[in-house]
């Protein structure tokens, strides 16, 4: 997911978005320990997904704190 994407997202959508990343990074972790997967930079690039969602929320929450 790119950070126009991102952007582009309402908050409520972003938050969504945030707990459905979270859980599937959590299941790729899951199946990765259990036996592991084909392709493990999956993990890695669904974390930066998860990192840039909350930053976006974090810069929203801010510019609201701020008005």
């Amino acid at each position: 997911m790119k950070n126009k994407d991102i952007i582009a997202l309402s908050d409520q959508e972003l938050i969504d978005k945030v707990k459905e990343e979270k859980a599937a990074l959590g299941k790729l972790k899951l199946n990765h320990n259990v036996s592991p997967i084909e392709n493990p930079i999956k993990i890695r690039d669904n974390r930066k997904v998860v990192a840039r969602l909350q930053t976006e929320a974090t810069k929203r929450k801010n510019a609201k704190a701020a008005k």
